[in-house]
């Protein structure tokens, strides 16, 4: 890895052609990934990607007329100084947020780049296209401003704010929904069968504890493996089995943490009310992000707490 402030005039422009070649290919990327849920977006990175690749060949144009036409290759991990960059252009779907973040980060870097490079070049023509291009980069960040101003109007911004809601629920709502659900109705029954079987609040916890964590772990594995989100558009498939068995986990540990109150009628009284809450709060996110009507919500989540709850009254008392 060698020092910025060691490169050739030579090196330096063949820096900045592959610099110019992978932020052109970059927002090639984003604009692809963008196109099918943010089109509008998507060709505000077409048009970024336009600019680079004029840059581009600005730099090849005048590396030809210097020093020829072959191009070593420099690499920006081949010379410090450089922020390593996350892939994230590899992920599918691409998340609108993330990749303006990325997009940002690319702006502030590049132009300060061309700057260090135009104070150390001595040829007056390499030295004037360098400064050129810094200027041009740090108004890019206003041009792509302008193109999101220009493209991007009311009705196109209501339409990309509703897919990046479809996202949201596909990506977030519907796991997290999935592992509350499990985690909340899937562990009443051991729970409240254990704590009328032994009569004893510290046995109940355990068993809930146990219940909660093994429900959880279960149901994450099971949502990571069961779609790589490539083809439905569910996201990255860890990321989903990890909100899925953080809020099984959560949903069974709820109502299992009232068993930690020593008097077994007090913390059986308390985990009953922690239930209610449970479903209530798996009715409004049915409602809320499923758009499910609040009475069949509030209907079918009450049904199956109760069948499940009742059957663990049951074979406790037993």
């Amino acid at each position: 890895m060698k020092n910025f402030n060691t490169l050739s005039e030579r090196e330096t422009l063949a820096l900045a052609i592959s610099l110019e070649e992978e932020d052109e290919r970059v927002y090639a990327d984003f604009a692809e990934g963008l196109k099918q849920d943010f089109p509008a977006s998507a060709s505000v990175f077409e048009a970024m990607r336009g600019d680079e690749s004029g840059h581009r060949r600005r730099l090849i144009e005048l590396y030809r007329q210097k020093f020829g036409e072959h191009i070593p290759l420099i690499r920006r991990q081949d010379v410090k100084g450089f922020v390593p960059r996350k892939s994230v252009w590899l992920v599918r779907p691409l998340g609108l947020d993330v990749v303006r973040r990325q997009a940002s980060a690319i702006e502030v870097e590049t132009p300060r780049f061309y700057e260090r490079a135009a104070m150390q070049a001595q040829d007056a023509s390499i030295r004037q296209l360098l400064d050129d291009l810094a200027q041009e980069e740090r108004t890019h960040e206003d041009r792509a401003q302008e193109l999101t101003e220009e493209k991007l109007c009311p009705k196109v911004k209501e339409d990309e704010d509703k897919a990046r809601r479809r996202l949201f629920v596909l990506q977030i709502v519907q796991p997290g929904l999935a592992g509350l659900m499990d985690g909340s109705v899937s562990t009443l029954a051991p729970v409240f069968a254990a704590a009328l079987a032994t009569r004893n609040s510290w046995d109940a916890f355990l068993v809930g504890l146990a219940a909660s964590l093994g429900a959880g772990i279960s149901m994450g594995f099971a949502e990571a493996l069961s779609d790589d989100g490539s083809l439905t558009g569910r996201g990255h498939p860890w990321a989903r089995g990890l909100v899925c068995g953080a809020m099984t986990a959560l949903g069974g540990i709820g109502h299992t943490l009232p068993f930690l109150i020593p008097r077994f009628h007090a913390a059986m009284t308390i985990a009953f009310l922690v239930v209610l809450v449970e479903l209530a709060v798996i009715t409004w996110i049915r409602h809320r992000y499923m758009e499910t009507p609040i009475i069949s919500a509030a209907t079918q989540v009450a049904l199956g707490g109760a069948l499940v709850f009742g059957t663990g009254v049951l074979i406790g008392s037993s």
